[in-house]
């Protein structure tokens, strides 16, 4: 019986980062409202927004956006009754849309701008019994949302409005045999998955729960002939996997466990060299979610033509040692092999 890996062909014609093609590209995007793609995307527009913002930064454009008017869409998406923010004006908040709102304020420096004690207790009540986290009022647990709760009340200072503990044990039964996690206990292990709970822990200051050879050999496993990482076995590489993979692999202090250099090359290659953008694999079209995490991966791999990013809380560095939250909070990482 022959064993057939599922893997993707690449083009090694585009060996460095189309730097300007991603400017435009990100700073173009969602202008044209009569688009077809700004109207079907409505319902993450805010995540949308926070993944533009981030990546301008990282290259150092941030002012190719105009930042009053991204602040004010976010101030009118705060919820008056929960303080939850929703992913646009008129939807049900929801804590991954919340993250996202947090964040882009946080890089704008302009949390002020939003009624933050709201949010705090938005995030709280959707705590349950069990420690775990609804993503909304709806009622959805996933291991997702525990990550968001915490770099949520991280951000803003409130880790202590909630049951820590409980949070930690709900997060540790998710993990599985292999070294994985899942969305909930007894879920199959997926690499997003895994970044959500090992930057968790990292919040939490729990990293030493983790079985971090176990895990980062699996997250290994992951990488393909091609260079590029799937999220599970048996499925096609894909870009925004080199980003989940490699911030847990940073967090735990093992990056140097994959090829550095095949992993560029995969990631490079899903560049559209006509306009701009990183797509989920190569010759497949581009979208702002995948450009996000193409660029921190690469800069995750050192790349000299963007700054630091933070593999913790995908922002980049010098917000994180602005609102110093590595000392406030102690996040922990791996520094030994």
């Amino acid at each position: 019986m022959t064993f057939v890996m599922n893997d993707v062909k690449i083009s090694p014609d585009t060996k460095s980062l189309l730097f300007e093609k991603h400017v435009e590209y990100i700073s173009n995007y969602g202008k044209d409202k009569n688009e077809y793609e700004y109207h079907m995307t409505e319902f993450l527009r805010m995540s949308g927004i926070y993944w533009g913002v981030t990546a301008l930064d990282l290259m150092g454009e941030l002012d190719k956006i105009d930042r009053d008017t991204v602040v004010e869409f976010v101030k009118k998406c705060q919820c008056p009754v929960s303080g939850g923010i929703a992913a646009c004006d008129g939807h049900d908040p929801h804590i991954l849309y919340t993250l996202s709102a947090v964040q882009i304020l946080c890089i704008y420096d302009c949390l002020s701008e939003i009624d933050t004690d709201a949010v705090v207790r938005y995030v709280g009540n959707l705590q349950q019994p069990d420690g775990s986290f609804f993503g909304d009022k709806w009622g959805e647990v996933d291991t997702r949302f525990s990550f968001c709760a915490v770099a949520t009340l991280a951000i803003l200072n409130k880790l202590d409005t909630i049951d820590l503990p409980k949070a930690v044990d709900f997060v540790m039964s998710c993990s599985n045999p292999d070294g994985g996690f899942g969305s909930k206990p007894n879920a199959e292990s997926h690499a997003g998955l895994v970044y959500c709970c090992v930057g968790f822990l990292s919040i939490t200051n729990q990293l030493h729960r983790l079985e971090c050879d176990k895990l980062a050999w699996w997250l290994c496993e992951r990488q393909l002939p091609s260079g590029g990482l799937n999220g599970r076995p048996e499925k096609l590489p894909d870009v925004c996997y080199s980003w989940w993979v490699l911030a847990s692999l940073t967090i735990m202090g093992r990056l140097h466990w994959i090829s550095a250099e095949k992993l560029q090359q995969f990631i490079l290659s899903c560049q559209d060299n006509e306009t701009g953008g990183f797509s989920d694999r190569t010759g497949n079209l581009p979208d702002i979610f995948h450009t996000l995490f193409g660029l921190g991966a690469l800069s995750l791999l050192g790349s000299d033509q963007l700054k630091k990013v933070n593999p913790t809380f995908c922002m980049p560095e010098y917000v994180i040692q602005k609102f110093n939250f590595q000392k406030r909070l102690k996040i922990t990482m791996f520094l030994g092999t």
